[in-house]
């Protein structure tokens, strides 16, 4: 559980505000209520002090709108004062469902038009809010993180230029790579990773898991990401495995080099439930070969747990694999953009990140230590043995409880 008597007896940086980009509404209104309401119940010591100024507020999301000219030039207003506040601005770069008109031309917003939204909101209060602090979920040009031969470099130069630009800490979720926190090693990063929001979700949808390693085991779709796939597989007590993609070097195809073939390294999976565990749902391609794969290999169920469900081929691809039984669960959370569409599909599963994102926003306010928004072994132990034993558990509205 997390211990919110740290933030009882401590004293929030400075009065909260959080700017919420239109990428993000949804998020930050979730957010922003559950804050709301928190500090309502739980922090009363404080709503009374002329120290704290602000501190219970029926919302904390600041008037703030960004504009375009008629020529697709843009700027951020602020129609409220955020001096001397802890700011936090909330911006998902992956939502391409924004459009905006450019020389009579209708324009949906590309992750660099959202950046350049984002340097505009810091541009209009850097030098009076008291602390500015950025959560971008999706992390910018997280997929070029390191360099290979002659190219750019643009997620370690978004991290300093924003740093450059006066911003305090910096969060996101599960990074593609977090070794890229290299390029600003004196700054602050915080990357958070969902198990704890996959597992509550996954048990809430299906009744009948049986959690040993006898009949799950998780699998890495590729050697990238097999780092969260044997930590997920060490705190359920099941085995691993993982597939590495063969590739084509001699060609490349829309930016990268083509797949021939997913090669499986690991145990038998035979009659085993399988969940395949990755950072993002881009295409689903790969993915959805993998699944096909597990399948063949005889696996009972394919649960597929992605932080980011991009799905940028739309959905045909997953509802043509669901009918020929490749998979049986797909579990992404709220973090970033997608269909409403998704939100129909018998296969779909939201893991809710909302309760877990207030609760980052409320510590970091305090200035506390952000251990305790971790996600422990404990949780996810504690978790799965109420569900071992059948209690009456809520599994869908826990995450807002104790996240």
């Amino acid at each position: 559980m997390t211990d919110f008597k740290k933030i009882d007896n401590s004293i929030p940086v400075a009065p909260l505000a959080l700017v919420v980009h239109e990428s993000a509404a949804s998020l930050g209104r979730d957010v922003d209520r559950l804050i709301a309401s928190k500090r309502k119940r739980g922090r009363e010591q404080f709503v009374e002090s002329n120290v704290i100024e602000g501190y219970s507020n029926k919302s904390y999301i600041v008037d703030m709108k960004c504009t375009r000219f008629g020529t697709g030039e843009g700027k951020a207003v602020f129609d409220e004062s955020v001096r001397g506040k802890d700011v936090f601005i909330l911006i998902d770069i992956c939502n391409n469902s924004l459009t905006y008109k450019m020389n009579g031309f209708i324009n949906h917003m590309s992750p660099d038009d959202l950046y350049q939204d984002l340097k505009r909101i810091i541009g209009a209060i850097a030098g009076k809010a008291k602390r500015i602090n950025v959560i971008m979920p999706f992390l910018y040009e997280g997929r070029q993180h390191k360099r290979n031969s002659r190219e750019s470099l643009d997620c370690a130069f978004m991290l300093d230029e924003l740093y450059n630009m006066g911003i305090d800490n910096f969060i996101t979720f599960d990074a593609h790579d977090p070794r890229v926190a290299n390029s600003i090693p004196l700054s602050g990063f915080d990357n958070y990773t969902p198990p704890y929001q996959f597992i509550k979700a996954l048990l809430g949808a299906e009744d009948d898991l049986i959690i040993d390693k006898d009949h799950l085991v998780v699998i890495s779709p590729d050697e990238g990401a097999l780092d969260r796939s044997v930590y997920f597989a060490n705190v359920l007590g099941v085995n691993t495995g993982m597939f590495y993609k063969r590739r084509d070097y001699s060609k490349v195809v829309n930016g990268k080099n083509p797949i021939v073939a997913h090669e499986f390294l690991g145990d038998d999976i035979d009659g085993k439930d399988v969940i395949v565990m990755d950072d993002m749902i881009s295409s689903g391609e790969s993915m959805l070969d993998t699944a096909r794969q597990l399948k063949e290999m005889n696996a009972k169920r394919v649960f597929i747990c992605c932080t980011f469900g991009l799905f940028t081929n739309g959905l045909r691809l997953f509802d043509e694999a669901y009918e020929k039984c490749y998979f049986d669960k797909v579990v992404t959370t709220n973090l970033n953009y997608f269909p409403q569409e998704l939100k129909t599909k018998p296969y779909y599963i939201e893991a809710d990140m909302s309760g877990f994102l207030a609760n980052v926003v409320d510590f970091m306010n305090h200035d506390v230590s952000m251990s305790n928004v971790h996600t422990p072994a404990d949780k996810i132990h504690d978790v799965i043995n109420r569900y071992n034993q059948r209690q009456n558990y809520d599994f869908e509205d826990a995450g807002k409880k104790d996240t």
